[in-house]
């Protein structure tokens, strides 16, 4: 049988315990502090991101995996007999993806399959672990390419913030929808739709928040046998419910924390969950 390796980037945040488990390579995104510069999750882990982020007062900035990193990365797995399944954070929200292309036609490779998932945080690693599973299951590439390609619309996410504004200040959330959230009190309810992350709710108050997703989830369904990820940084007593629910459905899950590219976004007191429902 043909060896596969399942290649993503550190936005799928994805724990060290499920990295190890499916044996990912993951490529981790740029996170500057001004002139310093740190690999997400390599030498810049996310508690001493957070940490750095509360006491600095320079608001980080990311980048993209370059081409040249995706061509050497995959280079190497070519050269140990390797075909290549790379799935990317949404090509809206970053040009990851495109370098991931890049790379794949410096090669002239056509055992390399690029995905663009639409999705970022814990909806890239739901896909991602899916990725995995077809591989023990014997798939082929092309049909592991099929087989997420038409997972993606499946992927569904919700998420709670605490605090808006890291969405604002990083550009992915309007300012006058963080003053809504501050002033008011609101929490808004943030989902992954087509590749952007959109205001899908405001609701006042956490119990209410959470007794909202609890209903989102139960609406959609979550698909018998698959894997559920949630995710979260310092939202330890909501987040503490949200585990209880998964256990009393027993349902399948992994716990992960916020990597430093996507909390340079979400901020900290952030908590969600991302499935594939029912189809």
């Amino acid at each position: 049988m043909k060896k596969i390796k399942i290649i993503t980037d550190s936005t799928s945040d994805l724990s060290k315990h499920i990295i190890e488990k499916y044996d990912i390579e993951v490529l981790p995104l740029i996170v500057r502090f001004g002139d310093e510069s740190y690999y997400d999750g390599k030498n810049l882990k996310s508690d001493e991101f957070f940490n750095k982020m509360k006491n600095s007062a320079i608001f980080p900035s990311t980048s993209l995996v370059s081409p040249q990193r995706f061509y050497d990365c995959y280079k190497k797995y070519i050269e140990q007999g390797y075909d290549i399944c790379s799935i990317h954070i949404t090509s809206k929200m970053s040009g990851t993806y495109q370098s991931a292309c890049i790379a794949k036609e410096m090669l002239g490779a056509n055992n390399i399959c690029v995905v663009d998932s639409l999705n970022v945080t814990n909806g890239l690693g739901v896909l991602v672990i899916k990725a995995c599973k077809l591989v023990q299951e014997g798939y082929s590439i092309d049909r592991i390419q099929k087989e997420i390609n038409n997972v993606i619309p499946h992927i569904k996410s919700f998420l709670i913030f605490e605090s808006l504004d890291n969405l604002v200040r990083g550009g992915r959330l309007s300012k006058t929808a963080g003053v809504i959230g501050s002033v008011l009190g609101i929490k808004l309810i943030l989902s992954m739709q087509n590749g952007e992350l959109n205001v899908v709710d405001k609701i006042r108050g956490s119990k209410k928040a959470l007794k909202a997703l609890f209903e989102y989830v139960e609406s959609k369904g979550i698909k018998q046998g698959e894997t559920s990820l949630l995710l979260h940084e310092d939202a330890v007593e909501n987040f503490e419910v949200l585990k209880e629910y998964m256990e009393i459905h027993n349902k399948i899950y992994y716990v992960n924390n916020i990597g430093c590219v996507v909390g340079t976004h979400s901020g900290p007191n952030a908590y969600g969950i991302f499935f594939i429902e029912n189809y």
